[in-house]
């Protein structure tokens, strides 16, 4: 890939976002080779990317006071927006989806470990009411559950790959620090936007009675399916806003 050294890597990393997401259409992904290809790219300059490139110090301060998570706009398009995630020691970011979304995440320092879900479709009506959950649900929740599937759970550091998610594929995640606070640079496409139907919604893996769901026990552990109730924003989760300190991205 031709570069351009003038340029900062946030801004590289920005631009080719925007080369790859910028007529993004979910329904055509399977076959589309040049989303493929810049994609690839765009993997690639995320890879490189550390915390001295905007101009961060590697697990910054981080208070107990803070919010237990704090979010770093850089830039947003139709196509995509970017920032950073600054993570407290012990902080969560409850499981998620990203309805018709891309995504991807860097970690910039510290170590997290993420576990991704593929929503299936929704079950009939005598699946869920013969399966039993512990606690028992309610019964306004049971219009609120979902089957999934666990696709993977994995630890990331600075030194990872980016992880990637797609609108078919690993969908929903959970993001939680392991030993100490961490980052990451994030990057949706295209954002959230709840008048276009991208809205986030959050979700609770269920217990089972024991014995009462046998298909779950008959799937591989990396292909464990399970139940999922869709909530409201966990208690206890919040997310505060500081300014980004790195480069200016442009378009």
């Amino acid at each position: 890939m031709p570069r351009d050294n003038k340029k900062s890597l946030i801004q590289k990393i920005a631009s080719q976002a925007n080369i790859t997401f910028k007529d993004f259409n979910a329904s055509a992904i399977g076959d589309n080779k040049v989303l493929s290809d810049n994609r690839g790219d765009l993997i690639t300059l995320l890879t490189e990317v550390r915390t001295a490139d905007l101009k961060m110090k590697p697990n910054g301060s981080h208070s107990e006071h803070n919010p237990p998570v704090t979010y770093m706009h850089i830039c947003e398009t139709e196509s995509f927006s970017m920032g950073v995630f600054l993570l407290n020691s012990g902080a969560s970011i409850p499981l998620h989806d990203h309805p018709g979304m891309n995504g991807m995440l860097k970690v910039l320092y510290g170590k997290v470990s993420i576990r991704c879900f593929d929503l299936l479709d929704k079950p009939s009506d005598q699946v869920q009411s013969e399966t039993q959950f512990d606690p028992p649900l309610l019964p306004f929740q049971k219009d609120s559950l979902r089957r999934a599937v666990l696709r993977s759970t994995m630890w990331f550091t600075h030194d990872s790959s980016p992880c990637i998610l797609t609108p078919q594929r690993e969908n929903l995640h959970e993001i939680d620090t392991v030993d100490g606070p961490a980052a990451f640079l994030d990057i949706l496409a295209p954002p959230y936007d709840p008048e276009d139907g991208r809205d986030c919604h959050y979700y609770k893996v269920l217990q089972t009675v024991p014995d009462a769901d046998t298909k779950v026990e008959a799937q591989q552990p990396w292909e464990e399916e399970t139940w999922l109730l869709e909530t409201g924003q966990p208690d206890g989760f919040w997310c505060g806003g500081e300014p980004y300190p790195g480069p200016k991205v442009s378009f």
